[in-house]
């Protein structure tokens, strides 16, 4: 193919952005105000933007207007846009070919181009000044970590009134700021989205290789290198900052293993999951001193009885668990004898919900805040659950199976001890 092409055309390839482009990194057809490009660190949201920006300003010839010519550049701060949108590696004018590349023109804080078209530097940290000037054109980067960040929205919404139709892109890792979920929510919004693997032939291999073992399976992963958007509820038990804290590399010598199950009311395709926790316990010194780890979340979809009667005594086996709890609040008796239709000598304790979810899971989230529980990596889908899960019930869709098990199972190895410890030492004062 490249033999085939001309001189002029294999001097224009490396410039023609549709031939390199990953698909999260064109924009979506249709009649949009504002693109949103969600991803992971290193997935190519700064290219993404400067390009369109390209796309925006640049006629067929280089003195030729483009659809574009009055352009806004809004970063966190001045210093950010200028190194990072303008003279990165891929920004601006690293992205433009030699007869279209705009000039810096520094006292301004500005890009000119060839055909006159033209970008101004904003910072977010001065909403104001985006007061008065108005444009056709916007790129903004890194929006989800401005501290002005709904000011300065709100400022460049203002100003992006000329042309036929003024159209945005914003470029950012996602946080669960309300500016970026407010954006998302707008039927004029359409976004792409990509993790940092998508961009793995661009990225250092002992990159990828560093932050897979360091930060996947957590939260922060999901967020900072999947680019997916994590929520906490108003509210919330538990907090995504809280689980970060709360995480280890490997479990400790465990004294006890316990697997809680919380079954599905049925088991056809529309059922909830079953929730399957696996909790080991270090009982050093008294209950009130012993901590928990969560090993896995062995949850199944959808499962019937037997499906995730067996997942549950795989887990089981898989860890050398000592007991199975199942809450038997829907199921009753059918609960056991599921179980024991597979493994008739299974240590089992049935336990039933006689208080509301939230209620339940208030004394676990209580020990979270204590120090005394913590998570080995490879829990986002629980950890999700459990952000969702406030004080008035839970904020998700659908069931908490996961959370429920994890309730139960602390209970096991934590709460429960602690009650029987005190019994005694209470009939001795009485």
């Amino acid at each position: 193919m490249l033999k085939s092409l001309s001189d002029e055309a294999l001097i224009a390839l490396p410039w023609l952005w549709e031939f390199w482009a990953l698909e999260h990194q064109l924009p979506p057809e249709g009649d949009w105000r504002s693109w949103v490009i969600l991803g992971g660190r290193g997935a190519g949201k700064t290219r993404a933007g400067a390009e369109w920006v390209r796309g925006q300003v640049e006629g067929a010839r280089p003195a030729e207007p483009g659809r574009a010519c009055r352009v806004a550049l809004v970063g966190e701060t001045l210093d950010q846009v200028r190194e990072v949108m303008v003279f990165g590696d891929s920004g601006l004018l690293a992205c433009s070919p030699p007869d279209r590349r705009p000039k810096w023109e520094a006292t301004r804080q500005r890009l000119v181009w060839p055909n006159g078209a033209v970008a101004q530097v904003f910072s977010a940290h001065e909403p104001e000044a985006l007061r008065g000037p108005q444009f056709d054109a916007a790129w903004v980067d890194e929006l989800a970590k401005w501290k002005r960040g709904e000011e300065a929205w709100d400022m460049l919404q203002f100003g992006l009134r000329l042309g036929d139709h003024p159209q945005q892109v914003i470029t950012t890792t996602p946080r669960n700021v309300a500016v970026l979920k407010a954006i998302l929510a707008n039927p004029t919004t359409v976004m792409t989205h990509a993790p940092t693997e998508a961009n793995r032939a661009n990225l250092a291999p002992s990159f990828l290789e560093e932050v897979r073992a360091r930060y996947g399976g957590t939260r922060l992963g999901r967020q900072e290198l999947e680019g997916v958007l994590i929520e906490d509820a108003e509210d919330a038990l538990w907090t995504s900052a809280g689980l970060d804290v709360a995480r280890i590399d490997r479990a400790p010598e465990l004294s006890r293993v316990v697997v809680a199950v919380d079954p599905p009311v049925t088991g056809h395709k529309g059922s909830d999951d079953c929730g399957i926790v696996v909790v080991g316990v270090v009982t050093q010194g008294p209950p009130g001193n012993w901590h928990a780890v969560v090993l896995e979340d062995a949850s199944v979809s959808a499962a019937k009885p037997t499906v995730w009667a067996r997942a549950a005594l795989e887990a089981m086996a898989r860890h050398g668990a000592e007991r199975l709890v199942a809450e038997v609040n829907q199921g009753g008796d059918l609960v056991e004898e599921v179980i024991r239709q597979i493994d008739p000598l299974v240590p089992f304790r049935a336990v039933r919900a006689t208080r509301g979810k939230a209620a339940r899971a208030e004394p676990v989230a209580a020990l979270y805040e204590q120090g005394r529980v913590q998570h080995l990596r490879g829990l986002a889908a629980l950890e999700d659950q459990m952000c969702r899960m406030t004080t008035q019930g839970y904020a998700g869709a659908g069931s908490p199976d996961r959370v429920d098990a994890l309730v139960w199972a602390i209970h096991e190895v934590l709460i429960l001890p602690a009650r029987h410890h005190r019994r005694p030492q209470l009939r001795a004062l009485g």
